[in-house]
């Protein structure tokens, strides 16, 4: 087994993002760079109108039965597990270590590193192959797409991160919840593309979702979010239109990119990997061109792209 690494500060871990950093160094205003470093959808669902006690009150047993009942319909949550809503799968992801006494578990790489870093900041042994006392299944995989099975979730404790399972309902893990020592995470943020409303969801066995709910505290996700969130889940028709739409829009990317020598090398519908002969310098020019992208620390070939709002195609074309 290879140990990674413990402890890395909030500020220096690998992300998407990170455009003030980008504007910095080189120029421009926010207004004229298109950020495809991040997953999210960029046509976000559309926010309802909002109570003035959405703002004023705290959010009350009624608001939380509500986005409950909504999750649970919309990812057909099985009747054995329970949903707790919170803010942000991120706050999830940090508090999911301190469930059991530090061991060891296995993550494979590459994939999101905030659960690496979580587990270790709560004194984990983090490894990338063998026996663990828990393991982590990205899926799809961020950042090359690799679905997982339920035969790998195969650990006393199992975290399944779904943050962008929702552009493929039909790969769901959620259906393990109710087996004990299997936790599924969903993410408000990316499918919906309002990852600004900070909203994520913990799916397993009651008595989990109780200890979960324990570290959390009381009131974990505002007013606003809750009734937004409630009101996107029962929104089928947009989630089926979105979908359609992302698969016709991730194919143009692909299409853009391999006609300028990139390879497909994964992804989803909400984001794309690419095999390119020097990730470094396709980002610089691409941001000398306004567009900023994802290269990542491990690979000098992977290029990560989302995908660009209707309006700023020309923008992506131009840039390459």
């Amino acid at each position: 087994m290879t140990a990674q690494p413990s402890i890395q500060p909030l500020d220096s871990r690998d992300h998407g993002g990170g455009l003030d950093a980008a504007i910095n160094r080189f120029g421009g205003a926010r207004a004229d760079w298109v950020d495809l470093s991040t997953g999210i959808n960029p046509e976000h669902y559309p926010i309802p109108s909002l109570e003035p006690q959405d703002w004023t009150a705290l959010p009350d047993h009624a608001a939380q039965d509500a986005i409950i009942s909504a999750a649970r319909a919309f990812w057909s949550v099985p009747d054995g597990a329970a949903i707790l809503p919170a803010p942000g799968a991120s706050a999830l992801i940090a508090r999911i270590p301190a469930l059991m006494r530090p061991a060891t578990v296995r993550i494979e790489r590459p994939t999101y590193n905030e659960h690496a870093a979580a587990f270790a900041a709560h004194g984990w042994t983090v490894a990338d192959r063998g026996p663990a006392e828990a393991c982590v299944l990205v899926h799809p995989n961020n950042p090359d797409g690799r679905l997982w099975s339920a035969a790998d979730a195969d650990a006393p404790l199992v975290v399944i991160d779904e943050s962008f399972c929702d552009v493929a309902p039909d790969q769901s893990l959620v259906h393990l919840a109710e087996r004990p020592g299997r936790i599924v995470l969903k993410s408000f943020g990316k499918f919906w593309g309002l990852a600004g409303l900070r909203l994520g969801f913990a799916i397993a066995r009651p008595a989990t979702i109780a200890r979960l709910g324990a570290l959390l505290g009381p009131w974990p996700v505002s007013g606003p979010a809750l009734r937004i969130g409630a009101a996107a889940l029962r929104d089928a028709d947009w989630a089926a239109a979105t979908r359609a739409r992302l698969v016709r829009d991730s194919a143009r990317l692909d299409a853009i990119m391999t006609a300028r020598g990139a390879s497909v090398a994964g992804g989803t519908t909400l984001f794309r990997l690419y095999r390119v002969d020097a990730a470094a310098a396709w980002q610089d020019r691409l941001a000398r061109g306004r567009v900023w992208s994802r290269i990542f620390p491990y690979s000098t070939t992977f290029l990560r792209l989302g995908l660009p709002p209707a309006d700023r195609w020309d923008q992506l074309e131009a840039a390459l």
